[in-house]
Formats: structure tokens, C-alpha cells, sequence
């Protein structure tokens, strides 16, 4: 049986892509995923998730990634029913890998506060049938999950490296970074608008422009 692990990375920054990543495996070698030592990628440094995924690329039969940039992002923010929004755009783009994958079942950690509505709408989106098993910290359970998350995150921290490489170093680029606030403060203070890596639709971000505009009368 081909079992499948998707999971995401970049859900809560102002900045940089969200990313979806899913590996597809036999069930006959999960226990070589257990024996890697996976776990959630949270729980490991940026120089360890780079070693795991090496490994997981090896060991597993095939994986894939979606990025969904900040324009994408804001779109369904803006303009999508309140159901349909960021959980909604997860669970079309894990669609969108699980399409590619093709496997018989698929384990995935939950965006939506609701997991049973997730798979839901994962499901609305695939053209064939397949279980799909959507657990909150699904990937501290399944080692599938597990993998797809260090994957993910290594995709992450790629992108996130050149944006800091073509932009300047804006910290972690979560709103609770002191470095990411005063980066987009500078940035909104010179340029009279925020860089396109960053979420629009974002309160702080909002909050941010206006002290700006309010800072220039």
C-alpha cells in the first residue's frame, strides 16, 4: 500500500511563501523512516533538518512541494468566503500534491481547528479516491508526516535565505521578531509601501503602513 505524509511550513510569517510538501512511500518501509529517526521538524535545527532530508529523499519513493507566494495568499484573504480562506488554499494546494502523489492513503497535519472539515475539503479537490487521515500534530505521530514536514521546512528556509540575500536580513520574519518589525517599519518609512515578499492582509502589517502614513502628515 502507498501511504502518503503532507505537511506545511510557513503558515504564521509576514514573510516569505507558505510551503506544502508530501512524501509517498510503501508501508513495507515506513519502519525505515523510524529507524532515520524523523520527528518533527520544529524540534530540530536548521543544520539537522538539512541532514534528515538528504536521507528522506532516499528513502522514500517519490515527493512534492507547492509554494503559495504572499499575492496568493492575500487573494483568498481578501476576497474568499470565510471558510475558504488560508485553510481552504492548504488544503487545494495538498490536493494538488496528493494528485501527483497517488497514493492509497494519505496522512496529513490539520490546518483547521475543525480536522474532520479539512479532510473535507482536501477531498473536494482530488479527482480519485483515496482515505485521507487529517489529525492535528500529525507530525509528531506518523513518521510520513514527519518527513514531509522537514522537507517543507527545508524548502522554507531556502527561500527565505535568498529573499534575505536580495532584501537584507529581516529576522525570522515573524511578527514577533523585533528584527522583522523594524526591517518592515525601515522598509515602509523609505520605500511609502511594504516588499513584495511580505503578506499584506497581515493586522500587523495593516497596523505598520498606517503608523507610516500617519508618521508623514
Amino acid at each position: 500500500m502507498k501511504v502518503a505524509g503532507l505537511d506545511d511550513a510557513g503558515r504564521g510569517p509576514i514573510i516569505g511563501p507558505l510551503i506544502i510538501a508530501g512524501v509517498l512511500i510503501d508501508d513495507s518501509r515506513i519502519p525505515e523512516l523510524v529507524s532515520l529517526g524523523v520527528k518533527d521538524s520544529k524540534l530540530l535545527s536548521p543544520s539537522a533538518r538539512k541532514r534528515f532530508e538528504d536521507k528522506i529523499k532516499q528513502t522514500v519513493e517519490r515527493y512534492d512541494y507547492v509554494e503559495l507566494s504572499p499575492d496568493q495568499i492575500d487573494l483568498v484573504a481578501h476576497k474568499a468566503k470565510k471558510l475558504q480562506r488560508l485553510n481552504f488554499l492548504e488544503a487545494k494546494a495538498m490536493a494538488e500534491v496528493i494528485s501527483r502523489l497517488k497514493p492509497d492513503i494519505a496522512y496529513v497535519d490539520a490546518s483547521d481547528v475543525i480536522a474532520e472539515r479539512f479532510a473535507k475539503h482536501i477531498l473536494e479537490n482530488l479527482s480519485f479516491q483515496v482515505k485521507i487521515v487529517s489529525e492535528h500534530h500529525a507530525d509528531s505521530r506518523y513518521p510520513v508526516v514527519s518527513a514531509a514536514s522537514i522537507l517543507a521546512k527545508v524548502r522554507r528556509d531556502e527561500e527565505v535565505s535568498l529573499l534575505r540575500a536580495k532584501y537584507g536580513d529581516f529576522g525570522s520574519g515573524y511578527v514577533t521578531d523585533p528584527k522583522t518589525i523594524t526591517f518592515l517599519e525601515n522598509w515602509i518609512g523609505q520605500h511609502g509601501s511594504p516588499p513584495p515578499i511580505v503578506r499584506r492582509s497581515w493586522k500587523t502589517l495593516k497596523k505598520l503602513h498606517r503608523n507610516s502614513s500617519q508618521t508623514t502628515l
